[in-house]
């Protein structure tokens, strides 16, 4: 792997003390490569180099930051097979899922290049004094982005193209896991246009230690994290410090409710979206199916025919579907959770059983007549399980969905229009996919309510995020 180290200041370097950790392939459990890992030294290099940016890239006019971005997403268009193979080598998943990542990441970039131009203010009048109302959105400031494994391209770039486009510089903090996709980003964004500082890179694994030490600088003005509810809490507490504006993607607990109505065929094709997207691991992944109790046979049937015809390998070779789990860490968590299913008496359909051999497999696993009390009812799956219950009233599905602390999304499927919207307008969720297995869209605002989160990625509001609001009281 050609980019491996910290990339500060629009320079590559070894971390401070030296120390490096290796990134695995989750296919066969050898070594992509030995990472840098930045320590808090580094991170205060990091926000240093980001702070003598700042002044220049947020003078810039919208129209010149837009076209960087604009590069942005046409070079990663062009390099969109390379960008695929990395994120398959490195987060497991297949080529299908890779590519269709690859695609969506530059996405952000054409959007927020289109947004860019678009932080409308107002003027007005004020009813009572006479004064002119002057509203314009200005650059937060320094951002610190936490981004996951799961999308070790897309959540960056969501993060990166609106706080870019905003005006703001950034220090991306990877996961450890999947660090090498965001550090080849480095080049490309780097012959687009961006200018030294405006972005930089810190794979660590000293993950609290570097950015709770960024969040407690006062240069630092924005912390944008998507992960674990419960890593979620933890920054909100060290952003408390110091204020500093929250844009938080947490964890999910989604429900996919089928309606006796349905066009079963649709919902079959919705639920497999929505279940084995990404392999399960995303936090938008189908957790909780329910199926009307006068349908359920044959969805389950026409499901579990479909799970069973998806093909298990490494995700770099033709024909395959489902490439392994990220770690082993994430394998067992599946595993405990498919074992705790069964005990509580559901019944095993397909799959549930860990495959011989190197590389973190689990094979596409349909559960049937799960308890209420079973565990993965109540935690994100994050692997190829789909866990089924019946039912047959309209309010109590609506009240048994809703049961979690999270609201990240649900999905909905009838073809009683009148009926459809009535259930989500009573959800409790941020985004609902109404006969869509899918709901991510650049264009969309991305996020939750509860402990789902606080803010939204995408739309109009993923820049904003990056910007504050500042009124000027006038009289001329």
């Amino acid at each position: 792997m050609k980019y491996t180290d910290l990339y500060i200041n629009g320079h590559w370097q070894a971390g401070s003390n030296d120390e490096r950790f290796d990134v695995i392939n989750p296919a066969d459990e050898s070594v992509l490569a030995s990472v840098a890992s930045g320590t808090v030294e580094d991170a205060i290099a990091c926000i240093d180099a980001a702070d003598a940016a700042f002044a220049d890239w947020a003078g810039r006019t919208p129209r010149e930051r837009s076209e960087i971005l604009r590069r942005a997403f046409e070079l990663m268009t062009a390099r969109r097979d390379e960008f695929a193979r990395l994120i398959t080598k490195e987060n497991g998943k297949a080529r299908a899922d890779a590519v269709g990542e690859a695609t969506y990441a530059a996405e952000f970039f054409r959007w927020f290049a289109e947004e860019a131009v678009r932080a409308d203010g107002m003027i007005t009048r004020a009813p009572s004094s006479g004064a002119r109302i002057l509203v314009h959105h200005k650059p937060a400031g320094i951002a610190v982005l936490v981004t996951p494994w799961n999308y070790p391209a897309a959540m960056g770039t969501r993060k990166i193209a609106p706080a870019l486009a905003a005006g703001c510089p950034v220090i991306v903090k990877p996961a450890s896991e999947t660090p090498l996709t965001m550090l080849a980003l480095m080049p490309l964004l780097e012959e687009a246009g961006v200018p030294p500082g405006v972005v930089n890179v810190l794979p660590s694994r000293s993950s609290g230690a570097v950015v709770d030490a960024m969040l407690h600088d006062r240069r630092v003005r924005v912390v944008s994290f998507t992960g674990s509810t419960g890593v979620g809490r933890k920054l909100l507490h060290s952003a408390a410090d110091q204020v500093l504006k929250p844009a938080m993607e947490l964890g999910g607990n989604a429900p996919f409710i089928v309606f006796d109505d349905a066009d079963i065929d649709l919902a079959v094709e919705g639920a497999m979206l929505a279940k084995m997207r990404n392999l399960g691991e995303a936090c938008t992944a189908a957790n909780r199916i329910y199926v009307h109790e006068k349908i359920a046979g044959i969805f389950t049937e026409k499901f579990s025919s479909a799970m069973k015809q998806l093909k298990v390998g490494n995700g770099l070779d033709d024909g395959i579907d489902v490439g392994p789990l990220v770690n082993a860490d994430t394998r067992n968590k599946v595993v405990n959770l498919v074992n705790d299913a069964i005990a509580r008496g559901a019944k095993l359909h397909l799959g549930g059983k860990v495959p011989s051999g190197k590389g973190y497999f689990y094979p596409p696993t349909v559960l049937t007549d799960v308890s209420d009390d079973a565990l993965c009812l109540h935690d994100e799956i994050f692997g190829p399980v789909a866990a089924l219950q019946t039912f047959s009233d309209g309010d109590d599905i609506v009240a048994r969905a809703n049961d979690t602390e999270y609201g990240l999304v649900a999905y909905v499927f009838t073809e009683n229009m009148k009926r459809g919207l009535q259930v989500c307008e009573k959800l409790e969720f941020g985004m609902v996919g109404l006969n869509r297995g899918l709901v991510s869209d650049p264009a969309a605002p991305f996020g939750g309510v509860k402990q789902s989160g606080l803010g939204r990625e995408g739309g109009h509001e993923g820049m904003l995020e990056f910007m504050e609001t500042q009124y000027i009281s006038a009289t001329w």
